[in-house]
């Protein structure tokens, strides 16, 4: 049998919603995405693993700082002092997107360890582990720069050129796919967006419309037994109940939009002891996260606003949890809420992100379209349409308003 760890998105690099920490001088985020890659790091050592896979974005840029390649490689080192090969897809976040420049994970592939495998371009690579050997096909981030480079797609807008490359792609892994061992395991992993995968917080706006686009359908093939994905923020197999296509999902919660998600790691199976079929099942598991806590409170208009604010913070558990606060006034209600004592009913979070309060939109009533040319009767047809709530008292009105107009009328005419 073979056992792997899948996982992806780590994000090193992600410091919003946090502060320094004391005792070491580092953001308390990126700690907390080094503790959450730890508790899968070292899960893997324990149970030995026959290998692990870094599906992209192990960096929240492709210049990741010191400390952040620090962090990174120490975790990754007890990999390699435990004799478990790692094998790492290239990111959309690690790409420079230059040609030329190196991408944040080539140092992986250029120092001298025979436990590091990086995939910078599509390629095969036959694994060999403690368990015999894996065949993996690699798909790293289709960049633009190394895909589309000669003539003829000069003149193309984006939408020809991303489809052009989802195109390109999925015949690539179609002649892979035809080139590997269906005796021995394998897998396709890569850095990609699938047209059924579900997006979470920030990737909505940051990735929707100019991703190249894979179909499940050019991804799980056979011979494949497991196809293991990187990019979008949620956990999700997108083939149930068939080959695999799995989306590990962020080690942790990077922004608010992915605060009800849980966050963890796949371990997978391939069992190879039928000589005739190999049969793959995983099992997804959840890292304890720092958990991302939004409270919407509606007040009324009989409630003190403060009080009723600091009631629901004193009724949440805020322990080290990161905080919003959105309070919503009533219509016409002006904001009288005390902001500190709210930040002290709030002491037990890690982080407050804001107090923001929402004011309801007061929708006037659309005024009449009227001209001094007009006859009054029309004036008051034209008032009366623009009062739904009249609608049913509208004749009346218009017969006592008639009737007014004429006594004026007649005083002027007639003053004595």
């Amino acid at each position: 049998m073979i056992r792997f760890f899948h996982t992806a998105d780590i994000h090193f690099g992600v410091e919003n919603y946090g502060r320094i920490d004391p005792k070491t001088g580092i953001h308390s985020r990126l700690l907390d995405f080094k503790t959450s890659f730890d508790v899968c790091v070292n899960a893997a050592i324990e149970e030995q693993a026959d290998f692990f896979l870094l599906c992209g974005d192990a960096y929240k840029t492709a210049y990741p700082t010191p400390t952040q390649q620090k962090l990174l490689i120490e975790s990754l080192l007890k990999l390699h002092d435990a004799k478990i090969p790692v094998v790492i897809v290239v990111g959309n976040h690690d790409h420079p997107l230059s040609f030329g420049k190196a991408h944040a994970l080539d140092i992986f592939s250029t120092v001298p360890l025979k436990t590091f495998h990086v995939f910078s371009k599509p390629e095969i690579l036959v694994l060999e582990t403690k368990n015999g050997p894996v065949q993996i096909v690699g798909i790293p981030w289709p960049t633009r720069n190394n895909l589309v480079t000669n003539e003829q797609h000069r003149f193309k807008d984006q939408h020809e050129i991303t489809s052009y490359i989802s195109e390109k792609i999925g015949v690539l892994i179609a002649s892979f796919a035809q080139q590997l061992d269906p005796a021995i395991p394998s897998i396709l992993c890569g850095h990609l967006t699938v047209t059924n995968g579900i997006f979470s917080g920030s990737e909505k706006c940051a990735i929707y419309g100019s991703d190249p686009m894979f179909l499940p359908s050019q991804l799980a093939i056979k011979p494949f037994d497991y196809v293991a994905l990187g990019h979008l923020h949620r956990h999700q197999n997108l083939n149930p109940g068939g080959i695999p296509i799995v989306y590990a999902g962020s080690i942790e919660r990077v922004d608010f939009g992915e605060r009800k998600e849980k966050k963890g790691y796949c371990t997978v199976t391939i069992d190879t002891r039928n000589d005739e079929t190999k049969e793959t099942s995983y099992t997804f598991h959840i890292v304890p996260s720092r958990p991302m806590i939004q409270l919407d409170i509606h007040l009324k208009p009989e409630e003190d606003q403060t009080n009723t604010i600091v009631h629901v913070i004193e009724a949440t558990n805020l322990d080290q949890a990161i905080v919003k606060v959105v309070y919503h006034l009533p219509e016409g209600r002006q904001d009288k809420v005390d902001l500190n004592a709210v930040l002290r009913a709030c002491q037990k979070a890690h982080h407050v992100v804001g107090i923001f309060p929402v004011h309801k939109v007061v929708i006037r009533a659309a005024r009449a379209q009227v001209s001094t040319h007009m006859t009054f009767d029309t004036v008051l047809k034209r008032f009366f349409d623009t009062r739904k709530e009249l609608e049913d008292k509208k004749k009346l009105l218009l017969k006592k308003a008639q009737s007014l107009q004429a006594e004026v009328e007649n005083t002027v005419s007639d003053p004595q």
